[in-house]
């Protein structure tokens, strides 16, 4: 398989700076997740790796060749899309074999047989070979456009946003089919979303992007425990962290005085103005607690409920058992664990407490 390097690469369309300076180490075999919003630059780091764009600045390295000057064929990437690109009056079959009897492979009969094979009995889709792809579903035509790779033998695994065509059952079962199969093939796959739940229980690593920019790159669970800055804090996690402006008097974050003031960890010497970050399964909810809330809204997700609790016009969300009983508008109490609550600079952003990996 093949370990990926991007060096110091820009890349501009125009006036326009898609990605500045970004930088990327994916080790060989790794199942690494490119996650961040639209816009972010995920898309185009996929199609400058995959040959498809050149960098405007910096060098692209495949098993430590600089490949800046080679095509897509000479890379011998894998490029899987949201759209199927499939052959709809082809048979599954067909469609499948279709990437091998490209001149440039010229790959021998039975070898094509031998990969077709491969590739249904990995993905399950032997009982499908012989019907058309436009009579499949979804999900099925998914799995016919990965097989479409894994036929090919491919150096790496280049997937943008596969799963977001499919409904959510669908793809809550394709997330654990695509990382089961990239254990199997032993593959480096590098994984393109803006879907945190997927980046969280996917990846081996991630790498969160903004604006054409790294802002950091960890395990999931590094992440989201110890993100560089409100940004990343925010965007990784479901349901989204507590972000509440404050400040710090004598190890205790002060949101509205007297009213909402809990204690704070190991807070650092100096007081003064700060964003308190905090996560809803960090709250809890107990007659006797600190402060005094009002249950503003619920959300019933099964085996939790989430609450919103509302402190004059301050509102953060709590993650309580679904066997609680509230109701909107109900009087409760909270509290919070004073050593998860992070600390972020109020006009920078950056968490105070980060600890780079």
């Amino acid at each position: 398989m093949a370990r990926i390097e991007l060096q110091n690469i820009t890349k501009t369309f125009g006036h326009h700076t898609a990605l500045a300076d970004l930088n990327l180490d994916v080790a060989d075999g790794e199942f690494f997740v490119l996650l961040g919003p639209t816009g972010a630059g995920k898309t185009t780091t996929l199609r400058l790796i995959a040959g498809l764009e050149k960098p405007t600045a910096g060098n692209i390295r495949i098993n430590g060749i600089d490949v800046n000057d080679w095509g897509p064929a000479e890379r011998d990437t894998a490029l899987v899309l949201q759209q199927y690109s499939l052959y709809p009056r082809l048979t599954v079959r067909e469609n499948l074999a279709f990437p091998l009897k490209a001149k440039i492979r010229n790959t021998p009969p039975a070898e094509v047989e031998k990969r077709i094979d491969y590739a249904a009995r990995t993905l399950r889709i032997g009982h499908l070979l012989d019907r058309k792809t436009d009579r499949l579903s979804g999900g099925e035509m998914q799995r016919v456009s990965i097989g479409r790779a894994i036929v090919r033998e491919p150096q790496v695994f280049l997937m943008d946003e596969p799963l977001s065509n499919l409904d959510a059952k669908l793809r809550e079962a394709m997330r654990s089919e695509l990382k089961d199969l990239q254990r199997r093939l032993g593959a480096t796959f590098i994984f393109v979303t803006h879907d945190q739940v997927e980046a969280m229980t996917m990846g081996d690593r991630m790498a969160v992007l903004n604006n054409g920019r790294i802002i950091q790159v960890g395990r999931p669970h590094e992440v989201y425990n110890n993100p560089r800055d409100t940004f990343v804090a925010s965007f990784v996690g479901s349901p989204a962290i507590n972000l509440l402006n404050g400040h710090l008097a004598a190890n205790r974050a002060v949101v509205k005085p007297q009213s909402f003031e809990l204690p704070i960890s190991g807070a650092p010497a100096s007081d003064g103005p700060m964003t308190f970050g905090v996560r809803p399964e960090d709250i809890q909810l107990a007659s006797g607690a600190p402060v005094e809330a009002r249950i503003h809204d619920i959300e019933n997700h099964g085996i939790e409920k989430i609450v919103t609790l509302r402190v004059g016009s301050d509102l953060l969300r709590a993650a309580v058992p679904a066997r609680l009983e509230v109701k909107v508008e109900d009087p409760v109490r909270f509290g919070w664990d004073p050593e998860k609550v992070m600390l972020f600079d109020a006009q920078t952003g950056l968490n105070l407490r980060h600890k780079a990996a």
